[in-house]
């Protein structure tokens, strides 16, 4: 599976006996099914190599401009636990996984969005393969992977396609992280049998939910743990699918069973993340355990929530404004004793016109983190043309900082076409006494509708007042209005 570079298999192919092996692409070109095909034509394998970037996420991936294949490891799964290409995974004695992190075991540094290490995961989905061979930590990018194949052979490498360790390769990578481990047995099987049943194509819908709805009255904390399999088997499924008898009965019998929606909502309110905390909500919704108003008195208390810490981050803002997109929760705010800028941006996006007072002015804050709160609030919520010449005036009036730098930055988010405004940050370009100010004026430009400006004018100054002679930020400004 070349989803980068073909160095490694082709490393491969130069140095083992001509005639004993047959090397086979899975992939086809502009074909995003091409998993699927390989397995409805029967291909099969005694050994698997898979060139992509990986760091241990849900993909391999290419950083060439012109290649656009990919594997996702979700289809991979789907692939294994679905019987649906028993010639690929059944006879597979090796795999060699030439991406970064694919075996790395710390799923607290580098981890799927399931939270699993990359060598679990891999582990699962080859259940049964003997060897399996990728890196615990940066992998070599493919010239440096073919040149250490070689050196293997030279070296006397062992047999390719026994399954038995390849001491001489793993010593050839000693220095780059490769490590081999072998697929679950069967007696280790446990999980793999539950997770399987996300993928298996062979399970209907309405038979996945009746197993969610089993899991979820034998051990909730169980559930818990596969949330996010949970969440995405329900978003993935198509209108018609939602509509089939079968399913439509499944999704009754779990709305209707009180013991677990308690149960359910009690972890939901324990979860300390808030950002799952209002995903395991909406999937509350999704099965018809909240209706409208006591789903919108979960995100309030959500929101509040996060309103009576000590400090909010950005992350923090961003999600309250997140969840009151729609305005619904208006009014529902608690206003914490001692409010700071990012409570007052919170609190802003929860329809408070006090706060929105003070958010903006907060733009203006030496404190970097207030002004990154209200680059979070002004995100979601737009501002009249008085409030914004307001805002400028004060951004432009703050002394050279990292604060200012951000300041202009959250401006420049804006896509500013009023001509006061462009006019006052032409003059501070002028004025500036840093070039990374000067830099960020330049990205406002960049992003700005310049019609209300005379254009030879403002290039006028960039060009006499820049204070460093070559800035691709500030000569791109310049074409672009010379160009205009």
């Amino acid at each position: 599976m070349t989803v980068n570079s073909p160095d490694e298999w082709q490393a491969f192919r130069a140095r083992l006996p001509k005639g004993d092996y047959e090397f086979v692409e899975l992939i086809e070109k502009g074909r995003p099914d091409w998993l699927r095909s390989s397995c409805r034509n029967g291909v099969q394998c005694d050994v698997l190599v898979v060139s992509g970037h990986f760091n241990a996420g849900d993909t391999f991936y290419s950083d060439r401009l012109d290649k656009d294949d990919h594997l996702g490891i979700d289809e991979l799964e789907r692939a294994a636990c679905s019987g649906s290409c028993p010639g690929l995974f059944s006879r597979l004695k090796e795999v060699y996984l030439f991406g970064c992190e694919s075996l790395n075991p710390d799923a607290s540094k580098y981890a799927s969005s399931y939270g699993e290490s990359g060598r679990d995961r891999m582990r699962r989905i080859f259940a049964g393969v003997p060897s399996i061979y990728g890196f615990s930590s940066a992998a070599p990018v493919g010239p440096t992977a073919a040149m250490l194949i070689h050196r293997s052979f030279d070296a006397g490498g062992n047999a390719i396609g026994s399954g038995q360790p390849n001491t001489r390769l793993l010593s050839a990578f000693a220095r780059n992280s490769m490590v081999r481990t072998r697929g679950l047995a069967d007696s280790e099987g446990n999980q793999r049998r539950q997770i399987c049943q996300f993928y298996d194509e062979r399970l209907s819908p309405a038979k996945k939910l009746g197993m969610i709805h089993a899991m979820m009255k034998r051990d909730m904390a169980e559930a818990r743990g596969y949330f996010a399999r949970i969440e995405k088997l329900v978003d993935s499924l198509p209108e018609a699918q939602r509509q089939e008898p079968t399913f439509t009965h499944a999704l009754a019998e779990l709305s209707a069973d009180d013991a677990i929606r308690a149960r359910y909502l009690a972890v939901t309110r324990e979860e300390r993340v808030p950002a799952k905390r209002a995903r395991m909500i909406e999937l509350a919704a999704e099965f018809g355990w909240l209706p409208p108003e006591a789903h919108r008195a979960e995100l309030a208390a959500l929101a509040n929530d996060l309103l009576s810490q000590p400090a909010m981050s950005y992350a923090d803002v961003d999600l309250v404004c997140s969840l009151n997109a729609k305005g619904e929760l208006d009014g529902l705010a608690r206003a914490p004793a001692n409010s700071k800028a990012t409570h007052a941006a919170a609190l802003a996006c929860m329809g408070d016109p006090q706060a929105h007072v003070q958010a903006l002015r907060a733009l203006a804050s030496s404190d970097e983190r207030d002004v990154q709160a209200v680059q979070a609030y002004l995100r979601h919520r737009p501002i009249d043309a008085n409030e914004l010449r307001e805002a400028a005036r004060g951004v432009v009036g703050m002394p050279p900082s990292p604060a200012k730098v951000r300041a202009l930055d959250t401006l420049g988010r804006l896509n500013i076409a009023d001509g006061e405004v462009l006019h006052a940050l032409v003059q501070s370009f002028a004025d500036a006494t840093s070039a990374a100010i000067q830099r960020a004026i330049a990205e406002v430009f960049i992003r700005a509708n310049t019609k209300a400006i005379a254009k030879p004018d403002v290039v006028a100054v960039l060009q006499k007042h820049r204070l460093t002679p070559r800035d691709e930020l500030v000569d791109q400004v310049i074409r672009r209005l010379q160009a205009t």
